[in-house]
């Protein structure tokens, strides 16, 4: 667990997530990226017999392309944070600031996922005599998150992001605090950025732990969200929380 101060003076805590459990997402996606590769494949095949076998081959480096670099960013950039095999483990993506973090770093932090690959073993294709296909190891990746604190990769501290425990009470032992007493779940009355739902799902699951006076401090700022005083600005901030938490 880490601890970072905000500049508000809140402070939050960050579970980062060890190579262990983050190899086992990893494994998920390769399963879910061969699914997808074998799906691209039927249609590059149908591209090719339609249109020739000069179009399909170029339709099959873009769509290879798109797919190996477009799976990682799509799910990371969504409103989860994460892709299915984070999902399924518990992890999501943050800036190191805990916050969400921007579509610019997760673009950095998987183009700079060539780097944490290296080095590529050569896997030979006896099928195909001396021919032989390159196999990632993630050796770079293993030994720079084994060496940094917060169990980053190369691509992390390229964009200054982190892969932390989604829910802090799956495989550390801390258990997040339950809502206000009497909180009924409602939806925000107006449309709120991806920056904006974090924002008040973090004062919903903090919450309990500040005394009612910072609470009430911190709704404050969102007066033209929750548009009532003190104290039900807080309760009514809770209640938007527990809804976008939920959905």
């Amino acid at each position: 667990m880490q601890r970072i101060e905000l500049a508000e003076g809140v402070e939050v805590e960050l579970h980062p997530a060890g190579p262990m459990v983050r190899a086992l997402a990893y494994l998920i996606d390769f399963l879910w990226n061969i699914l997808l590769l074998l799906g691209l494949g039927l249609l590059i095949a149908v591209i090719g017999n339609v249109f020739g076998g000069g179009i399909g081959m170029g339709a099959a480096g873009l769509l290879l392309f798109a797919a190996y670099w477009g799976y990682n960013v799509l799910f990371e950039a969504g409103p989860r944070a994460a892709t299915p095999g984070k999902r399924s483990m518990g992890l999501k993506v943050v800036s190191v600031t805990g916050g969400p973090a921007s579509l610019g770093s997760i673009m950095l932090r998987n183009v700079a996922r060539a780097a944490d690959v290296m080095p590529l073993a050569m896997v030979p294709l006896r099928e195909f005599g001396e021919a032989a296909v390159p196999v990632p190891t993630y050796f770079a990746g293993l030994l720079c998150c084994l060496f940094t604190s917060r169990f980053q990769r190369l691509g992390d501290i390229a964009a200054r992001t982190l892969v932390v425990y989604a829910n802090p009470s799956l495989g550390t032992g801390h258990k997040v605090p339950p809502p206000l007493p009497g909180t009924a779940p409602h939806p925000p009355p107006v449309v709120l950025t991806r920056e904006e739902r974090s924002a008040v799902v973090r004062f919903q699951e903090r919450s309990s732990l500040w005394s009612q006076a910072r609470r009430e401090e911190l709704a404050a700022h969102a007066s033209g969200l929750t548009r009532v005083p003190a104290p039900d600005g807080v309760q009514d901030l809770t209640a938007m929380g527990v809804w976008l938490r939920d959905s």
